[in-house]
This record gives structure tokens, C-alpha cells and sequence, in this order.
């Protein structure tokens, strides 16, 4: 009678989890992650749930929380092996969007997941995002690393994030102040930031990857990975000073100019963008030439070079403008807010 040979033990690590670079990458990210903290963060990494203290600070707060991720910048990210910055990108893509409303962002959750934890890699994406949430002012207070085989092909991993913010009810900002004649004041991106990666990376390797082009006097890989503008400081600085000056405002994500800026503005009312004040940055030039890339739909798809939009009533004009050129933010109009045309037509760009 034949007998059977017992099964080799096997560990989580022959399953391909590896805890120890587990337990390695939260130690080396600690330090990075506590120059995140703000004085409301209670305890520190490494709980079941992060606790934030908000008592004192408001009267009449309103939470204000956002998600997103990075889209397939990702994708190029690993391709180009840059890897330092698109947590830069993952905290800009939600923070922007809470600041829209008014909101001061007060802590961020990430999300890292992954077939094969690389030590390095890991701790260069989650560096990125607490150097992005430290320029913010939020804490970064919590998040998972997570580790799952066969989920991922060899060197690739996903990202997403999480924000929550607050602003007095009485300084909410939802549009309701838009008026017609309002001023689009524009305010310039940093590039491409998260959006239109899947057009920009067709154009890419089209154009055969070219690793000796420059656009605007850096090397193209360096403007199309440029991380996200944040505006969140310079904003709440403008709100404190001139909020009542500020009817709106717009951050140009995924839909472009065309279908973000109208997103703020009342049913009834529409915005005119004026074409010629749409200047595009070297890299937008380049992508729009390599690609052949039409107006229309490079409006639709990029910031175009203007990363965030204030609405403005005409008599605040000069008053935002100068608090813009004070803080070095370049800025220019773009258009104005019209009573929409008929058909629904909302959006007019001439």
C-alpha cells in the first residue's frame, strides 16, 4: 500500500505577500508621513482608523470629501520609471476638487495596491503623496498598502485617494452667486496635471517616445509628468482676503475647459470663453502638432494650460488680480458668464 508524501508547509510569502517588506515600507514612511500632521491629528500611523480632532475650529462646519485617482498618468509613470511625483498628482486631483467649494482639505487617505511590493517604488509614490499633502496642509493620516498577486503584471500598481475638508456653511461657494457678466479669471496649470493621459501616452508613442525633445526648454518626459498644481494655500489665502469678491470657481479636470467651468454655473446661464485667450504652453503645443489634435478637442479633453477657474464679478476684478500677482500665480481672463443661448447650449467658445 502506498503511501503519500505530507504537503510542504507554505507561508503567506510563498502565496507572494511578503509582510516584512510590508512592516519596511510603514517604518520608512513614517517620518515621511508625520511632517503631513497638523495639530488636530490624534495618535499617530498604525491604527484601525485615524482620528482627526475638528473641535474649536468651526462653528458651523461642512464636511466637504472628494476621491480620485490619477488616471493612466499612471501608466507612464512606470513606463518612464518616475515614480517620486504622482503622489504629488494623486493628492492635487482630490484637494483641488474640495477647494472648489471653499473647503480647507484636512486629511487625506491613500490607497496603494500592487502584485509584488517593491520597497522602493512604494516608498517613492507614498513620499510623493505626503510631500503633496504637506504643500496642501492636510495630514496624510491614514491608508493600505496592499499586496496581491496576480492581480498586477510585474512593476505596475494602482493608486487612488481620499479627502475630507470643511468650510463655514455662511462661506460655502455652490454656484448660487453666478451671475451674468461674471468674470472667468484663469489660473495657470503646472501642464498636462491628471487628465487625457490616454491621449497624451497615444501621441507619445506614436511620436516614437522621443527621449531629446524639449518643449519649453525642459525635456518633454519632465513637462508631461510636471505634477499637479496645488492651489489649495494660495486659494484659502484669496478666500480669507477677497471672498466675497469670489462668486465660484472651477478646477479643470477630466471634460476640459468645455465641461468644468459650466459645471459651477446656475441652469439659465451659460459661460463664452474666448478662443484667443486660450494660450497653449509649450507641451500642449506639442501635443496638439504630434497628435493633430483639433481645437475642439483639446478644449474638451486638457486644462489647456489653466488648471483652476475664478468667477468673478466685474467690480472684483483688479482687487483678485492683484492678490494673484502678489502671490505669483499667473493669471488672465478667459471669458465671461452669458445667459445661455437656446437648446440647452451652454457652453460657447469664439
Amino acid at each position: 500500500m502506498s503511501q503519500t508524501s505530507p504537503p510542504v508547509p507554505l507561508t503567506y510569502r510563498d502565496a507572494g505577500v511578503d509582510i516584512d517588506a510590508g512592516n519596511e515600507v510603514v517604518e520608512r514612511i513614517k517620518p515621511l508621513v508625520r511632517r503631513s500632521f497638523r495639530p488636530e491629528v490624534m495618535g499617530g500611523l498604525g491604527g484601525f482608523g485615524a482620528l482627526f480632532d475638528l473641535s474649536g475650529k468651526y462653528r458651523e462646519p461642512v464636511l466637504v470629501s472628494g476621491t480620485d485617482g490619477v488616471g493612466t498618468k499612471l501608466k507612464l509613470a512606470q513606463q518612464l520609471g518616475r515614480h517620486d511625483t504622482i503622489g504629488i498628482d494623486l493628492v492635487g486631483m482630490c484637494v483641488n476638487d474640495v477647494l472648489v467649494q471653499g473647503a480647507e482639505p484636512l486629511f487625506f487617505l491613500d490607497y496603494f495596491a500592487t502584485g509584488r511590493l517593491d520597497v522602493e517604488t512604494t516608498v517613492a509614490v507614498v513620499g510623493g503623496i505626503a510631500r503633496g499633502c504637506e504643500e496642501a496642509g492636510c495630514a496624510l493620516i491614514g491608508g493600505e498598502t496592499a499586496e496581491m498577486p496576480d492581480m498586477y503584471a510585474p512593476g505596475e500598481y494602482d493608486l487612488a485617494g481620499f479627502t475630507v475638508g470643511a468650510v463655514e456653511k455662511s462661506a460655502l461657494l455652490d454656484g448660487g452667486k453666478v451671475r451674468e457678466g461674471d468674470v472667468l479669471l484663469g489660473i495657470a496649470s503646472s501642464g498636462p496635471h491628471s487628465n487625457g493621459y490616454s491621449l497624451v501616452r497615444r501621441i507619445y508613442d506614436r511620436a516614437g517616445r522621443p527621449a531629446d525633445v524639449h518643449v519649453g526648454g525642459v525635456p518633454l518626459a519632465d513637462a508631461l509628468m510636471a505634477p499637479t498644481r496645488l492651489y489649495v494655500k494660495p486659494v484659502l489665502a484669496l478666500l480669507r482676503e477677497h471672498g466675497q469678491a469670489i462668486h465660484a470657481m472651477a478646477h479643470i479636470t477630466g471634460g476640459g475647459l468645455t465641461e468644468n467651468i459650466v459645471r459651477v454655473v446656475p441652469e439659465g446661464l451659460g459661460v463664452e470663453i474666448e478662443a484667443s485667450a486660450i494660450v497653449l504652453p509649450p507641451v500642449f503645443d506639442w501635443l496638439q502638432r504630434e497628435g493633430a489634435v483639433a481645437d475642439a478637442e483639446m478644449w474638451r479633453t486638457f486644462n489647456c494650460g489653466i488648471g483652476f477657474v475664478l468667477v468673478v464679478p466685474g467690480d472684483g476684478i483688479a482687487a483678485v488680480a492683484a492678490a494673484l500677482d502678489a502671490q505669483g500665480l499667473e493669471h488672465r481672463a478667459i471669458g465671461r458668464v452669458v445667459v445661455a443661448a437656446g437648446a440647452g447650449e451652454r457652453v460657447r467658445i469664439g
